[in-house]
Order: structure tokens, then sequence, then C-alpha cells
């Protein structure tokens, strides 16, 4: 006689059976999907999404990666506002220097003494920049850091004061304001923002050489002054590539369809009156006498600018200083003329 069957225990296989069956078939018409390789967690198992970066920003690793080189877990932001290349100089003032900010200090058993005097200061060295570390915190003049502004750390330059960047490897040239201390490393010179890097040329890479030259309170008058000058307006003519322009170191004409600009680098034959070397253009001018005038107006400037010469290229007369053995000697020496002559240099190589 055969065991009585259990119903219910049946009708439980069947149903499981079934169920099986349908997982199954459900399986084969959906493709498996295989998990990333080698992405690890992160803490609380949820992945974070990708940072949406300005294309016009160099592409980072992010802070915290291990990916960039930066100190510890220094980095960038995850999000920048946009359009950070054309964020101005700092506004220059004068204004009384921090009684509390500017006393000796020691670190790592190195004392540090505060420049208070209004003597001038000049150093060549490693620039190099930091960010979302410190974003947010108190600088040591006990304003807050601001990533995106236009400032700097030095060891010993006044707080509050100003100072001229110029990046040797680039040619750029920014003002900041110092209202931090540091860098604290024997090679390094100045710690910049990371606005002031990525105007500067150095944000990827990390670091440039740069000159750093102290803005002293009659530069400060200097830049106020022409800044409050009314300036005139100049008429708007469009200009063919064979009309010269009455200028300085920079030419800007309006273009119509038919005609071309007269630019600073396209319009640059190579002088062939000039021997090997670099140099920086200083004006570009139409008329001979007009170039002479220039290069007596720069004259009590020439030990920093070098031999003073107007070479004529085409129709233009072009006024020159040099020459000097290497770029970033000529660099350093366009940062040696006072903004207040408003002229901004352009290095060229002959």
């Amino acid at each position: 006689m055969r065991a009585p069957v259990d119903t219910f225990a049946m009708r439980g296989l069947n149903v499981a059976t079934l169920l099986a069956v349908l997982l199954t078939l459900a399986a084969c018409g959906t493709t498996p999907q295989k998990p990333p390789a080698n992405v690890p967690m992160p803490p609380g198992g949820k992945v974070k999404s990708p940072v949406r970066q300005d294309p016009t920003l160099p592409a980072l690793p992010a802070a915290g990666s291990g990916r960039g080189g930066y100190y510890k877990d220094d980095g960038p932001g995850d999000n920048p506002p946009a359009n950070l290349r054309d964020v101005p100089d700092a506004e220059v003032r004068n204004e009384p220097y921090s009684t509390r900010s500017n006393r000796p200090y020691v670190v790592f058993g190195k004392t540090y003494t505060p420049i208070t005097d209004n003597e001038p200061f000049k150093q060549t060295g490693t620039g190099t920049w930091y960010g979302k570390k410190f974003h947010g915190q108190r600088t040591s003049s006990g304003e807050i850091y601001d990533m995106y502004k236009m400032t700097a750390a030095h060891p010993t330059l006044p707080i509050p004061s100003y100072a001229r960047v110029t990046s040797i490897d680039s040619g750029e040239q920014v003002i900041v304001r110092i209202n931090d201390r540091g860098p604290f490393h024997a090679t390094r010179v100045i710690d910049v923002s990371y606005t002031a890097a990525l105007k500067l040329g150095f944000l990827g890479k990390g670091s440039h050489q740069v000159v750093v030259e102290r803005l002293l309170p009659a530069d400060i008058d200097a830049i106020l002054a022409a800044r409050a000058a009314p300036k005139p307006v100049p008429s708007v003519v469009a200009i063919s590539i064979d009309t010269p322009v009455e200028t300085g170191a920079v030419v800007q004409p309006e273009v119509s369809t038919q005609m071309l600009p007269v630019d600073a680098t396209v319009a640059m034959p190579a002088p062939a009156a000039l021997a090997s070397g670099f140099y920086l253009q200083l004006g570009a001018y139409s008329r001979a006498d007009n170039a002479e005038m220039g290069r007596s107006r720069l004259a009590p400037y020439a030990a920093a600018l070098g031999t003073l010469g107007v070479v004529q290229a085409g129709n233009l007369f072009r006024l020159y200083g040099g020459p000097f053995s290497s770029r970033a000697e000529a660099a350093r020496a366009a940062a040696n003329l006072p903004e207040s002559t408003g002229i901004k240099p352009i290095v060229i190589q002959r």
C-alpha cells in the first residue's frame, strides 16, 4: 500500500516549481548587469555622482582622491563658479596693518617676522595654490578664505597688503590681496588662491616660478589715481591691414568684413635691426616722432627695460626694450614696469 499523498505539500511543491520556471523565463529575457570592476564602494554604500565642471577650467583630480598630488586632502572645489578667468585683480587700497596679524610667530621651529615698514620687497621662487581644504576657514587676518577671490598667503608680507605676482613660465601677471600666512616650505614663496593660480596659468601643474613684488602705499596711490583719471573716449574706425594705428603696446581696431585687424601678434614682423634674444614690445606707432616720444617717456625705466630702441616694420614704428637672455628675464623686466605707465609689455623672441 502506497503512503498517502499530502495534497497540501504537493500544492506547495507545484507552486514553488511554477515560480522557479517563471523566474527562469524572466531571466532569459533580460541582459545580466555586471557590477563595475575595481570601483570601491564609498562609505554609506552610495556612489557619488560625477561633479559637473566648467569646461573652460583645467580638468583636475578631485580633492581627497589621492591622484592630484595636493597637500593632504586639499584640491579643487566641487562646483567652481562660472567665468573665473574674468575675475578682476584685487581692488587695492591703502589701509592700516593688523596689529594682531603682524607679530613675529614660530612655525616648525622657525621664527617669521612680518614686514611692517614701507621698504620695497621683491622675491623669486615657487608659487603654489591652496583650495578646498581651507575654503571657508578663517585666514590669519580673520577674514574667511574664499578660494575664488584674488587673495594669497605669504610668510612675511604685511597683513593686509597687496602684491603683484608674475609667472615666469607663462608671463601672466595678477594683483592679489595678502590676507593669510604661509607657505612654510623652504622653496615656496607664496600660496595663491585657486582663481589667482588659474589666471597665472599654473592651476593644472600646481606650481610655477613666480616673481612676487610688494605694492607700496605710493604704488597703490598711483594705481588709484590712474583709475580715477577720466579716460578719453577713442574714436571707432575701421582699419585695413595697410593703415597704421597710433597705439601703445596694444592695438584695438574695429574690424569690418572687408578689413583685417591690426594685431600685435599677426602684424609683428621680425625686426631686422634687432640682435637675437628676447625683447619687450612697448608700443607701436604710425609716426616716428611719436615713437621717439614714447622712448623718452620710458627713459627713466631704462635700467630695468634694457636698451630702448625704435625699429620700423612696414608702416609702423615699434618701440622695444632689451635684449634679454631668456623669456623669464624679460618677464621679470616687464614686472618691474609700474602699472601707472599704462603699458603692458609683450614678450617677443627674435
